[in-house]
């Protein structure tokens, strides 16, 4: 058994106003274009708000089964939002995680930061894997904003 913690910060800038950003965090629809595997989140709900629950699940194509839970910790509409979570795969446990996002109005755009800090169970999963898995959730949401 064994235990890693890890801190990580991914950071990025998109053409759009701090409101639109945070709306593609809070509403159901919009998380779904670009949060999960593949095109939307199989078996997904989203409760966004101070105490609500997000959870996904379903089968990663080619690969095993995931589940993530979040309960949301703290949410100061269009500026800040935080969560904790924990991610499963084939029903084991891989991680658990306090993650917080920062929007910044700069001039007509949004720098977004994320900070997670985690704990990697068991050798499950690793840091530079959950760090990668982020940048392209980033990515990701940075398109479906353009």
């Amino acid at each position: 058994m064994t235990v890693e913690h890890a801190t990580f910060t991914v950071e990025r800038t998109y053409p759009a106003s701090p409101s639109r950003v945070f709306a593609a965090f809070a509403d159901p629809a919009q998380k779904a274009r670009w949060f999960g595997p593949g095109d939307g989140a199989p078996n997904a709900s989203l409760d966004f708000r101070v105490g609500g629950v997000e959870s996904m699940g379903g089968d990663i194509e080619g690969g095993p089964s995931f589940r993530y839970d979040a309960v949301y910790q703290d949410i100061v509409e269009d500026q800040r939002i935080v969560y904790t979570y924990d991610m499963h795969l084939n029903g084991e446990r891989i991680s658990v995680s306090v993650a917080t996002i920062e929007l910044v109005a700069v001039g007509d755009t949004t720098r977004l930061v994320l900070t997670e800090q985690g704990v990697f169970l068991d050798g499950l999963d690793q840091p530079w894997m959950r760090e990668k898995g982020t940048n392209d959730l980033m990515d990701k949401l940075g398109t479906t904003l353009d």
